[in-house]
């Protein structure tokens, strides 16, 4: 945003008591000539288009506070009432009359009917002010057979109730089951679109992973001129590249990765001490290749991460870079950034250095065999002989660092991310939760500590920069927890805030209860979501005031900005470009958070997809598991592998059952069986559906002895909610909880597929 935009806001926000018109705005801001008119002109216009201004009667100017209006993302269920949630207040209802052409997901500027009183428990009424980004430019759709020939029929739901207007190339023959993008050209009715080009047939495998990549604009096609760019850049580091660089090929370094990892862009090395440990932790200078406003870096920028769904990776870059010469590979010289760091017994960093480095890996290393030496596998031990000294001090040094972490407060949660492998169909052949052995730990630990000590470098000196935030859990959700908590028999005081110690506290005390998967899960997603920002804001999760991304400039482009500011004025004190970079690091934050967001909603949606798949040849089988949250419709129970399904209210066919809030209860008005969260409980598979991405379960009951499972119709006179309610409220649940915490805390892959916090 531009000084004067800035300056325009502040102003009209300092005039709490009245509104300004253009006049105003000019003579206090001592604007006189025409050009400086205009120039305020322009701004005033754009600020009213992009929702920050707001215009009055008699043309007079507002900002978003003073107008009443709120900002977020509106989320709409399937009866057509709109939601917005916002961060300590109660959320704004949409009635369907009041959406004024906003779609879910929609980023919307709302106004309320609050004034100034609301519970911050209730929903408040409210009407949609302006849309301020729409969530969709491309759809992706499937053609099926009508009356009229095959038509484009989009995937997304909220879109099928529109008009679509399609313009298909000539000589273009739709098929029925034929998949295919299609650009909007513009919203209304009809909608307007533009076929971009086919996908495939829906049955064709890996056809509907690409399907969901796709629909959340996440191309693994690059294009032409960034192709180009890549493949005229030498795989081979020359002598000339080296010059200025720490020459670290003499020091013994090894990567640690996952087994089907490919690309690599953090090698570690260390040596004991007097005092401790010396840690190097080199990543790879991406940004010596990846040249400002370059084709590579504009394609970066847009894509702002690498995507990781099931068995297929989508990369930030090319291949050529990602697994070529931007990759540590063993045995090769490359080009990187170190840390340097010096770390006490106690796991302190006492101080560090960060240089420009050339460094060659002398062997890379899976989690799975770092572990079998760390558990002293004498096979593997004898194979990797030459670094097993380096592995038991790496494994000393990144212990004594989580020792301290911990001991300062960082929240370690029991993770619930899942292990999915499937065929070379694509057909899942396996589920369960994925292994984090103390390996994966290790890397985190040294990634952490490369992370803090840049950041520290960073914001000390006042460079522009983007920064890993992470904000601490509002009071509402602390609280709907503590009552959840007590609910299960343990108590969580939440009145008065809670520290990170306080919950990493909390968690220890519960860690061998039965309940303990249930409740450290909900308090990973009581948890705010971590975001980036051009302001050093601190990590509540990790208990650091300092924190940002430097460790993974392969496939995270605000890692690449944070080399690029490192070189740019750590290296090179080259401060001309101030100006334009802190104006660059603010729109670098918020379009990172968003491709990070859309990146997620991918991989989840995929994972529940083929969850969904797996459980399709198990209808009728019968699981034990855990009620992990419960509705007014029914409850939700997740499997020991990570399968969650729901249990439907109106599929308990012995009575009536109440739903108690207070409780977090269904209990049975005749019998008195009650379902809680918590509650350890048998199910049967009813159904699955690949599609709908759901699996459904029903109760399996024991009667002498034998498992025994009521299917009688609903009595006359049952009272039972239809069908478009719980759809609707279902939907709505999912809205919540689609971005589940399954982070890592470094920002570090774990398992081959890229997981991050």
């Amino acid at each position: 945003m531009s000084t004067l935009k800035e300056d325009v806001l502040a102003l009209v926000g300092s005039n709490k008591k009245q509104s300004l018109s253009r006049a105003d705005i000019a003579k206090k801001l001592n604007l006189e000539s025409a050009l400086e008119i205009a120039e305020l002109d322009k701004a005033i216009d754009e600020l009213e288009e992009s929702g920050e201004l707001y215009r009055g009667r008699g043309n007079r100017y507002m900002n978003r506070e003073q107008y009443g209006i709120s900002v977020g993302v509106l989320h709409v269920n399937r009866r057509g009432t709109g939601y917005v949630d916002r961060e300590g207040k109660a959320s704004v209802m949409i009635p369907p009359a009041r959406l004024n052409g906003a779609l879910d997901g929609d980023t919307v500027a709302v106004r309320t009917e609050e004034n100034g009183k609301y519970n911050q428990y209730e929903a408040v009424n409210g009407s949609v002010e302006k849309i301020l980004k729409r969530s969709k430019d491309t759809l992706v759709g499937t053609y099926i057979d009508t009356p009229y020939g095959p038509r484009f029929w989009p995937d997304d739901e909220k879109f099928r109730g529109l008009s679509i207007s399609m313009k298909e190339p000539e000589g273009f023959t739709a098929l029925p089951g034929m998949k295919a993008t299609a650009k909007i050209d513009a919203y209304g009715d009809p909608m307007e679109l533009t076929f971009v080009r086919t996908i495939g047939f829906k049955d064709d495998p890996g056809v509907d992973l690409l399907t969901v990549l796709l629909d959340h604009g996440i191309d693994p096609e690059f294009p032409e001129a960034v192709m180009k760019q890549a493949e005229a850049i030498p795989q081979e580091v020359s002598e000339e590249e080296k010059e200025g660089r720490t020459d670290l090929t003499g020091d013994l370094t090894i990567t640690i990765d996952g087994d089907d990892s490919k690309d690599f862009d953090d090698a570690v090395a260390v040596t004991k001490t007097e005092t401790g440990w010396n840690l190097k932790v080199s990543i790879a200078d991406v940004s010596h290749y990846v040249t400002e406003g370059s084709p590579l870096d504009l394609e970066a920028a847009k894509r702002g991460t690498s995507s990781y769904v099931i068995d297929k990776v989508v990369p930030m870059l090319p291949q050529l870079l990602s697994n070529g010469i931007c990759s540590l590979n063993p045995h090769q010289v490359r080009l990187t950034n170190t840390c340097d760091m010096n770390i006490s017994e106690s796991g302190e960093v006492t101080d560090f250095t960060v240089y420009p480095s050339v460094i060659r890996s002398d062997e890379r290393m899976t989690y799975r065999n770092v572990n079998k030496m760390l558990d002293g596998d004498e096979e593997t031990l004898k194979q990797y002989e030459h670094i097993a000294r380096l592995v038991t001090d790496l494994a000393e040094c990144a212990d004594a660092i989580r020792a301290r972490r911990v001991a300062e407060g960082a929240i370690d949660f029991a993770s619930d991310e899942a292990d999915i492998r499937v065929d070379e169909t694509g057909k899942p052949i396996y589920v369960g939760p994925a292994e984090r052995g103390h390996g994966e730990r290790i890397i985190e630990d040294c990634m952490i500590a490369a992370n803090v000590s840049v950041a520290k470098l960073m914001n000390r000196n006042e460079y522009p920069c983007v920064y890993r935030v992470h904000a601490e859990p509002s009071a509402k959700r602390l609280t709907s927890y503590s009552h959840m908590a007590y609910m299960m028999g343990h108590s969580f005081n939440a009145k008065n805030g809670v520290s990170p110690k306080e919950i990493q506290r909390y968690l220890a005390s519960i860690e061998d209860t039965p309940e303990y998967p249930v409740l450290s899960t909900q308090m990973l997603r009581c948890m705010a979501k971590a975001v980036y920002d051009h302001r050093c804001l601190g990590h509540y999760g990790l208990a650091e005031q300092e924190y940002l991304h430097f460790t993974s400039p392969i496939r995270r482009y605000p890692d690449l900005i944070v080399h690029r500011m490192l070189r740019r004025y750590y290296y090179e004190e080259d401060a001309s470009h101030r100006k334009a970079d802190e104006e660059h690091v603010r729109e670098y934050a918020v379009s990172s958070s968003e491709r990070e967001r859309e990146a997620d909603a991918a991989e989840f949606e995929c994972e529940d997809m083929k969850k969904a798949e797996y459980m399709k040849d198990k209808v009728g089988m019968v699981f034990e598991g855990i009620i992990s949250s419960v509705k007014n419709y029914g409850f939700y129970v997740t499997l020991p592998d990570t399968v969650e399904g729901i249990v439907r209210v109106d599929s308990l066919f012995d009575g009536y059952y109440r739903y108690d809030e207070a409780r977090l209860a269904l209990t049975n008005e005749h019998t008195k069986t009650t379902y809680r969260i918590g509650d350890t409980i048998s199910v049967r598979v009813l159904s699955a559906s690949k599609e709908t991405r759901t699996v459904e379960f029903g109760v399996v009951r024991t009667s002498g002895g034998k498992v025994k499972e009521k299917t009688e119709p609903v009595k006359k006179g049952h009272k039972t909610r239809s069908r478009s309610a719980r759809k609707a409220e279902q939907y709505g649940y999912e809205l919540k909880t689609e971005k589940r915490g399954r982070r890592s805390a470094s920002g570090r892959k774990t398992n081959g597929r890229g997981k991050k916090r």
